[in-house]
């Protein structure tokens, strides 16, 4: 099925590029390993016949790209995007981040992307290939003669496990059939730790930021992350990168990202995809985001171009901080 549609989506490329409706295709590349999938931008129909890649790794969220993309040259960029991708187009737009005309948009089907530590801790170390056959992925390491078939459906990345739509919020054209906005369990972890005492939920993210190396993968790959100027790359903030002198500095740059993009964040979880470390820091946004719902009223960032979020939109009906306080450890 992956085979089929790559073959779809180059057609269309190549179709796209050969008229003129665009001078280049944002789409993926294999990296040093099969599963090692990376962005690539391609201008060529034969570097797209024969680089171009779609499987179960092309996770990369491509609304980001878009920013320095559209930058580049006054032609159109063709993006491929998958349905939770869109939702960080519209907020992009919504924010002014590129130009709106220089982008051609084709939506793509998704039925969930492959979380490579997951596929490991079945598998194996030493992968060497992954094949897709079915439901199942056919996995060669180095230590075994044998592939080993592992159920495509046990390593879905947890975005994936809790995908909130097969929707497309925008597009220009759609191959496949529009998918429909779905009921998930994407804040039952957040649930959880709200039923935990406040020393129990301190312990809790104390043990997962102390794993943190600062190596701004979650930053970088982040949508709603898109200032000219960090603040962490400020030496006059005082909040510069650098190793962690202490806990508190620890914990700071990921609670300060946190409530940078409060009400803007798109759940689109690729904090915790490209985290090294394995931190599941979307589940911070989370709690923002089942918070805003409580407070304000069900809210999506990026489900609409111009929507105004609830924490920059005031009324008088606003919850009071005393109905959120009180009674609250």
């Amino acid at each position: 099925m992956q085979k089929v549609m790559r073959d779809v989506l180059v057609e269309k490329a190549v179709s796209l590029l050969s008229d003129g409706t665009v001078d280049r295709v944002l789409g993926w590349k294999r990296g040093e390993f099969s599963y090692d999938i990376t962005p690539a931008v391609f201008e060529s129909a034969d570097k797209i016949r024969d680089d171009f890649v779609w499987n179960e790794f092309c996770g990369a969220n491509f609304s980001k790209y878009l920013v320095a993309q559209t930058k580049k040259t006054e032609g159109k960029l063709l993006v491929f995007l998958k349905p939770c991708d869109t939702y960080s187009f519209n907020q992009l737009l919504t924010e002014h981040r590129f130009d709106r005309e220089k982008v051609y948009a084709v939506g793509i089907p998704c039925e969930g992307m492959a979380d490579i530590a997951k596929l490991k801790a079945i598998a194996g170390d030493g992968i060497s290939s992954v094949e897709s056959d079915g439901g199942k992925l056919c996995v060669t390491t180095v230590y075994e003669d044998a592939p080993v078939a592992v159920d495509a459906g046990e390593v879905l990345l947890e975005r994936c496990v809790n995908c909130k739509s097969k929707k497309h919020a925008a597009y220009d054209e759609l191959i496949g059939e529009e998918g429909e906005v779905l009921e998930s369990g994407r804040f039952d972890e957040v649930e959880k730790l709200e039923k935990m005492t406040a020393d129990e939920r301190f312990a809790f993210w104390q043990n997962e930021l102390s794993r943190c190396i600062r190596c701004n993968a979650c930053r970088d790959v982040c949508p709603a992350c898109t200032c000219e100027k960090c603040v962490f790359n400020n030496p006059a903030s005082g909040a510069e990168n650098k190793a962690a002198a202490n806990s508190f500095e620890e914990k700071m740059f990921h609670i300060i990202r946190a409530f940078h993009v409060a009400g803007r964040c798109t759940d689109c979880g690729e904090c915790s995809r490209v985290c090294p470390q394995r931190i599941p820091l979307h589940l911070l946004n989370r709690k923002f985001i089942k918070d805003i719902d409580s407070f304000y009223g069900e809210y999506q960032a990026g489900a609409e171009v111009g929507s105004r979020a609830p924490l920059v939109s005031y009324t008088k009906e606003d919850i009071e901080p005393s109905e959120v306080f009180d009674g609250r450890e």
